[in-house]
């Protein structure tokens, strides 16, 4: 059945993907914490409030809180008190996040054009052609 090869086939490029990026951005990144300072660092002003990751990441306000404390601790982030008024936080990438979000996207790249080297560049368009159509993108 075509649906379970799909299945088979996407389960084993994603794990293969977390697994590599895992191994290669520990110990000073995780996927999530990617996931953020890309995020931050797509959005046009370059800061967004904590409660603007929720529709980005697949999880809980909570758990958004504990990712931007460890990405803070770890310097990948600033959290500052607008100045009109101090209720709103927005999240701000620092240089140290800036370069870890770089080096994470490139391992990301590598990796990722490594897997599509398999198949011919007509093939890589038509395989992101039929994705997109699958994500409904």
């Amino acid at each position: 059945m075509v649906t379970q090869e799909f299945a088979k086939l996407w389960w084993k490029v994603s794990k293969d993907l977390r697994s590599h990026m895992e191994a290669e951005l520990a110990p000073s990144l995780t996927e999530g914490q990617l996931t953020v300072l890309e995020l931050l660092l797509s959005s046009g002003q370059r800061r967004m409030k904590p409660s603007d990751f929720i529709e980005h990441l697949t999880t809980t306000p909570a758990a958004i809180t504990t990712l931007l404390d460890r990405m803070e601790k770890g310097g990948l982030i600033v959290r500052e008190r607008d100045e009109k008024d101090r209720r709103i936080v927005w999240v701000v990438v620092t240089d140290k996040g800036r370069a870890e979000c770089e080096r994470g996207m490139k391992v990301r790249e590598q990796f990722l054009q490594n897997y599509l080297s398999r198949i011919s560049l007509h093939n890589q368009q038509l395989l992101v052609y039929l994705l997109g159509k699958v994500a409904n993108a």
